[in-house]
């Protein structure tokens, strides 16, 4: 049966389940259409019926709302509002801009230097930024709090030239481009970054945006965090807004859409995306054959955003207040951006012919229009008067996040050799020709003798402080709160928690046998109770609490819901309730490890974006972090994020049962590549305990004088043992720095072995150093290594050192310090491959054999899984042999006994470690 026939509501969008109880009344509705559609045709009935949804929205009747809009600015001109600026004034010096950021780049390719840059993204949104800048950014000083900008990253010349003009840089730092240890101003290295990066010009950028897909993401957990703090009365941020300027090619980035929902569902109305369609990414067209402003409203609204589009300029207003029959708007969506981006490419003449041509209707139009006049017909997105407009009303907009799509040409004002070319993302230098062109265009008081006299080294442009649009500029940005961008390192003290919040883990378990995560667990718990700490805390969880035996937060803590809880939760009545509130501390994003790392992000700088110090504690599989979401970690140390990162359920071995996608033997690895992160895999809680409290020291007390914008990776572990207690003449400075002796072997009067291993892997060398004693005679010190990647940069640092003054006195290394004090080879293992204890070999001043869980991972029990790496203790045994036969004290017959005594290459005959939760 055909279903388009029927009579009835619409299947897709509609209830389909209504009855129809005045079928007469309904009959003389659509007769009415049917007339209208005779009378008056399709484009006037189309018309009535966007109304009458328009109207039925307004009425909440229920009728879905249209996913995408005609190719035309969602705001009419008889709805845009007063512009309130000078816009003549602030015109000038946004040429003046765009000139300098041209020069900028310019420059940068001098004979010598040659560093690249991008020209032509801030050429086609200049605008976008300087209505921003003159008329909405509040900057750090505004009483209700600055706004967070995420800059665009290839517009990041734009934003050092508005800065040169302002007076916060000089001509010779704009030179220093690219050129950050190589260009010198005064003695000292003052280059500037290429892209937005706060860790590299600490007192300018704030948010890193050029890994493309991060800055959306990281924008959205942004203004979440802003609600956040709010409702948690730690902050009003009701004033505050968050901007993300964002290219419509980054869009493709799953990242940059992968959380619009999120956004949405917790209404979001500070959070405003600004999208510059220019049509083009870095190669060609986005969209050559559909349009990706259409294709973006449709996705935006249907994530259940507020969209404004701004498509056409005010030269437009006329043309579209004649389109009576619709023939101009029908020929605007029917062009597709391959075609647009063409236009802007040719001539006047060309868009007669190609463009309106098409159509008599559109022909006779413009037959009264000049080719100049056709070729002055702007985009939206170059209309100081649209784009305010938009602004404007995505401020006003209320109960929903709101997405700007604003139409632009990529390369704009910079010349026919510029303008929407497929390769103008790549251009980086200008012809005598084009710098006469532009310089023409900008109005800039240069001579042509002055541009012919060295054509690669044109000269900027400042028409002094006391100009009067450089005065109008400064007053702009006094009203609006200061500059923008600029980042702020100070904060509010915060007290450190007492002694007594680590006395959990540093007493040890008892009998009890529980995991690290669980003793953790217990760490963090004392660390929440702490008066005028605790609350600091902001415990980040994706859809494991339960896992990770978090859910006693639950009905203490609570969940963070900007919405409460209005549900009867289906275990209201057990102790450990699901309760989400207001005002919950924990930030539970669910199954959602980028959105969890964007929300890390937000809390670990928050002691900057804020003033306010807020300690993330961000728990996650460990084999989801580096390896699923470097990227974002690599992006909250360039934002200098402090706070914790909780690597649980980690190793190889101990969630084998969980097979492949959960065996993490590499984390580590990966995470020794990232120059914030201070990496630790502890074995007992007591380690944890002092690590975290380090933690917390390095990174808040002002008495610490290490570098505080660190992340701590600790690694725990989901295989339940008897936790001890701290022994009392426990290595704290040891601990701390990778490595301690923890049980030193008996003297049996044969050889000697080091073993050392990392967090899980310690109990095995305890059990190896047993059987070594009983069935060789061989005696063996056991030693903690708590760090692996630390040891190695205390070694590379000591190397460092040396190499810059090699006439002094050479520091030696941590480990090589501790191991020349000791006697026989050295066997490392850990549930990690081997290339992680391996950081330390070149450090080792004896012979050194490590062992590793190689290879991918396998589903089985921990035991079986442990021999078939063989990093077992009998593993670790027979190592020992063999590296005591290599360096000469046994006979190479004792290693071979040994492997056959312990099996193994029986993988049954395993026996290290428990198989209790082996499966989470």
């Amino acid at each position: 049966m055909d279903n388009r026939n029927q009579g009835g509501p619409i299947l897709n969008g509609l209830p389909s389940q209504v009855p129809d109880i005045d079928p007469e009344e309904t009959e003389e509705w659509l007769a009415s259409l049917d007339g209208l559609i005779d009378e008056s045709g399709r484009t006037r009935a189309r018309y009535i019926m966007l109304r009458m949804l328009e109207r039925s929205r307004q009425k909440q009747i229920g009728v879905p709302s249209l996913t995408a809009t005609d190719y035309v600015n969602t705001i009419g001109p008889e709805n845009e509002p007063w512009f309130p600026g000078d816009e003549e004034v602030e015109r000038r010096y946004r040429r003046w801009n765009r000139w300098n950021a041209a020069m900028l780049v310019h420059r940068a390719q001098r004979p010598g230097v040659e560093v690249g840059g991008h020209i032509s993204t801030y050429a086609s949104s200049a605008t976008l930024y300087e209505v921003g800048l003159n008329h909405f950014f509040r900057g750090k000083d505004h009483p209700g709090g600055g706004d967070h900008i995420f800059y665009q990253g290839h517009a990041s010349p734009g934003m050092y030239a508005r800065a040169y003009l302002e007076g916060r840089m000089s001509a010779d730092q704009l030179d220093g481009f690219r050129q950050q240890q190589s260009h010198f101003i005064d003695g000292k290295p003052q280059g500037l970054p290429s892209y937005p990066h706060p860790h590299q010009l600490p007192d300018f950028w704030e948010h890193p945006t050029v890994s493309m897909g991060l800055g959306p993401m990281n924008a959205i957990a942004q203004a979440q965090f802003d609600k956040y703090l709010h409702n948690r009365g730690i902050k009003d941020t009701s004033q505050q807004q968050t901007w993300a300027f964002l290219g419509d090619g980054e869009l493709d980035e799953p990242e940059s859409r992968g959380m619009l929902h999120v956004a949405a569902f917790e209404e979001l109305d500070n959070l405003n995306f600004v999208i510059n369609c220019n049509l083009q990414r870095l190669d060609g067209p986005v969209r050559g054959n559909g349009k990706i402003m259409q294709e973006l409203e449709s996705y935006f609204r249907g994530a259940g955003w507020n969209v404004i589009k701004v498509v056409w300029g005010r030269e437009w207003d006329a043309l579209l207040a004649k389109d009576r029959d619709g023939a101009l708007v029908n020929l605007m969506n029917a062009t597709p951006d391959g075609d647009y981006q063409t236009y802007k490419g040719e001539s006047g003449g060309f868009v007669r012919d190609n463009f309106f041509g098409r159509d008599p209707r559109t022909k006779a139009m413009v037959e009264n229009y000049s080719d100049d006049q056709i070729w002055n017909l702007k985009r939206g997105g170059h209309d100081y008067r649209k784009v305010y407009a938009a602004y404007k009303a995505a401020l006003a907009h209320t109960g929903q996040p709101t997405v700007i799509l604003v139409k632009t040409v990529k390369g704009y004002s910079l010349g026919p050799h510029f303008e929407a070319r497929n390769a103008t993302h790549q251009m980086k230098k200008m012809t005598v020709e084009d710098l006469k062109l532009a310089r023409d265009h900008f109005q800039i008081p240069i001579s042509d003798k002055e541009l012919e006299e060295n054509p690669k080294l044109p000269p900027y442009y400042h028409p002094g402080v006391d100009a009067p649009e450089i005065k109008y500029m400064q007053e702009r940005r006094a009203e609006l709160g200061g500059y923008s961008p600029e980042r702020r390192g100070t904060h509010i003290d915060l007290k450190m928690p007492s002694e007594k919040a680590f006395e959990a883990g540093r007493r040890g378990s008892g009998k009890q046998q529980i995991a690290t995560t669980m003793g953790f667990v217990r760490v963090l718990k004392d660390l929440m109770r702490e008066k005028d700490f605790g609350h600091r805390i902001v415990p980040i969880i994706p859809d494991e609490a339960r896992t990770f035996g978090m859910d006693s937060f639950f009905p203490t803590a609570k969940i963070y819901n900007p919405h409460g809880q209005n549900y009867i939760s289906v275990d209201r009545d057990l102790f450990l309730a699901y309760k989400e509130s207001t005002d919950g501390q924990l930030l539970h994003v669910g199954i959602n490890e980028a959105g969890a790392t964007a929300a890390l992000t937000a809390a670990g700088t928050s002691y900057a974006t804020h003033g306010e110090p807020m300690i993330p504690f961000y728990i996650f599989y460990s084999m989801f972090g580096f390896q699923r979401t470097g990227d974002f970690f690599w992006a909250a140390g360039d934002q200098m994020a402090r706070g914790f990162v909780l690597g649980a359920t980690a190793g190889r071995t101990t969630l084998v049962a969980e097979g492949l996608q959960h065996g993490d033997g590499h984390s580590h690895l990966l995470a020794s590549t990232y120059p914030s992160v201070v990496s630790y895999d502890p074995a007992f809680s007591y380690e944890i305990a002092h690590i975290v409290k380090d933690g917390i020291h390095r990174m808040y007390d002002p008495a610490d004088e290490r570098d505080p914008n660190v992340l701590y990776y600790i690694t725990m572990y989901n295989e339940p043992m008897v936790q001890p207690a701290e022994p009392e003449d426990l290595d704290v400075d040891g601990v701390l720095k990778g490595l301690y002796l923890l049980k030193k072997g008996a003297d049996t009067g044969g050889p000697k072995v080091q073993l050392m291993a990392s967090g899980v892997g310690v109990p095995w060398i305890l059990e190896a150093q047993e059987l070594l004693e009983k069935d060789w005679g061989v005696s063996a010190d056991v030693w903690s290594v708590t760090s692996w990647t630390e040891l190695r940069r205390d070694g590379l640092d000591a190397e460092n050192d040396r190499l810059k003054n090699p006439d002094a006195e050479p520091r030696v290394p941590y480990v090589t310090e501790k191991m020349a004090e000791t006697e026989g080879p050295v066997i490392a293992t850990s549930d990690y491959m081997r290339a992680v204890p391996d950081q330390i070999r070149q450090y080792v001043p004896t012979h050194f054999t490590s062992l590793g869980t190689d290879g991918y991972a396998i589903s089985d029990t921990r035991p079986a899984a442990r021999r078939y790496y063989l990093v077992d203790g009998p593993s670790v045994v027979t190592q020992a042999l063999i590296s005591l036969a290599d360096t000469g004290k046994i006979g190479p017959e004792k290693a071979a006994e040994a492997a056959k005594k312990y099996q193994l290459d029986d993988v049954r005959a395993g026996s290290s470690g428990s198989t209790e939760g082996a499966g989470a």
